[in-house]
């Protein structure tokens, strides 16, 4: 098949989409963006069409009032260019573990019209890649009824389960827009650079890494250069890996599954970045009801998973993915991997965050905010990690979490967690 004869312009291809259907559009540094934007071009034509992501990016714009009618943006994950609309009335957000929203596709619970993707050019066999972002994107092609696909140059072709045959996509756009970069090395505080060194340490040799996203993960990796024989199982890469599978460092040698392949479902980084993962064999990004299985995860040895939240009680129940009532990002798959850490053999379930906010407000606080939502229970909880120390709270009772907890809270406010602490369980040890 003769691919290029089948291309049109984006704004031909989004004429199938009609009122009332439900939109998938590709996340993270695969947000087909010229698709979308097409489809916002066509906002006076059509009506309460329901767009449904995890994290965008790229230059959108989802909050323009013109679009209220048009559309409702139904994020399964919240993003900076999504957080105004998911908090509005034309928005909502839908509470759920990364790795179960496939079953929302594949069991028709959220039946998919038309997915928007963005991938590589075919290859000799007709075969595109998913390349940066397979995660839930498999899915919702596998079950959607229409396929429109910007054919991109500058998407790196990935091994692993994101190859998809051009003959399954009904239509083909050809786009050479540059990839959203996001470096996570610059501008990194004092305080996220310890924060680095402290989880460092809990690493042992032999360790299966899984790191979330933003600065604290890349901070943990370039700790991590004296290690031996680590493996990777996340939901996430970014360069910080780079270094670490160049010197060997990782050589996922000890995995039960994937025995010398770095897994992961998607990556967000530089263009260093996707230059490496391209037609890289011993990365392999794939479907994210494998990779955030806690059933998986637990068979690899030493699972360390690196997460963070926005703020921790003094009990330890984790806010993640809001600020009070506000909804911020997304439970993901912080759960996920807290579990499969938890039931691996030596692992390690590890929650990171800076002491205090960039408005120097306490994350360590007496209770959540009200209307926070609780995405890590306290009995998920094991070891948490400021740039003030570490504490294992498994096992621990609620006056034991509570003074563990204050003991690498910022020093500015331990007297206040202190009273808060004799207000609630009136005693002072």
């Amino acid at each position: 098949m003769i691919y290029k004869e089948r291309l049109i312009t984006a704004d031909q291809a989004v004429s199938c989409i009609e009122s009332g259907n439900r939109v998938f559009i590709h996340g993270s540094a695969a947000t087909p963006v010229s698709l979308v934007k097409a489809l916002q071009r066509r906002h006076a034509e059509i009506k309460d069409v329901e767009l449904v992501s995890i994290t965008n990016m790229g230059d959108l714009d989802f909050d323009n009032p013109e679009y209220r009618k048009s559309f409702f943006f139904n994020s399964l994950f919240v993003s900076a260019n999504t957080r105004s609309v998911a908090n509005s009335s034309a928005g909502d957000y839908v509470p759920v573990f990364l790795s179960r929203i496939p079953q929302l596709f594949r069991q028709r619970i959220m039946p998919i019209d038309v997915a928007m993707i963005q991938v590589s050019p075919p290859d000799l066999h007709g075969y595109c890649s998913l390349g940066t972002s397979v995660d839930i994107t498999k899915a919702a092609v596998e079950t959607s009824n229409i396929v429109i696909a910007q054919i991109n140059p500058n998407m790196p072709r990935t091994h692993g389960d994101g190859f998809l045959h051009v003959s399954k996509i009904q239509f083909l756009v050809w786009c050479e827009d540059q990839l959203p970069e996001v470096n996570y090395s610059t501008g990194v505080s004092s305080a996220v650079i310890q924060i680095g060194k402290n989880v460092a340490e809990l690493i042992e040799d032999g360790a299966t890494l899984q790191m979330g996203i933003g600065a604290i993960p890349d901070q943990v990796l370039s700790n991590l250069t004296g290690h031996k024989n680590l493996g990777v199982h996340t939901e996430m890469l970014s360069d910080g890996i780079i270094p670490l599978l160049q010197k060997e460092v990782i050589n996922n040698k000890f995995k039960k599954l994937n025995v010398g392949r770095t897994v992961t479902s998607f990556m967000l980084g530089t263009r260093g970045l996707y230059d490496f993962v391209h037609d890289n064999p011993q990365i392999r990004v794939m479907d994210i009801a494998y990779v955030n299985d806690p059933s998986f995860i637990r068979q690899n040895p030493k699972v360390a998973a690196i997460n963070s939240a926005i703020e921790i009680d003094l009990t330890g129940q984790i806010c993640a993915d809001s600020i009070g009532r506000y909804q911020y990002s997304g439970i993901g798959g912080q759960v996920d991997f807290m579990t499969g850490a938890a039931l691996s053999e030596g692992g390690k379930p590890i929650i990171a965050l800076p002491s205090i906010t960039n408005k120097g407000i306490s994350r360590i606080v007496p209770t959540l905010k009200e209307g926070a939502g609780v995405v890590t229970t306290r009995g998920h909880v094991y070891w948490v990690v400021t740039e003030f120390g570490k504490v294992n709270l498994f096992g621990k009772n609620l006056k034991q979490r509570a003074k563990d907890l204050i003991s690498i809270a910022h020093p500015d406010f331990q007297d206040s967690l202190e009273k808060a602490f004799f207000e609630r369980f009136h005693s002072n040890s």
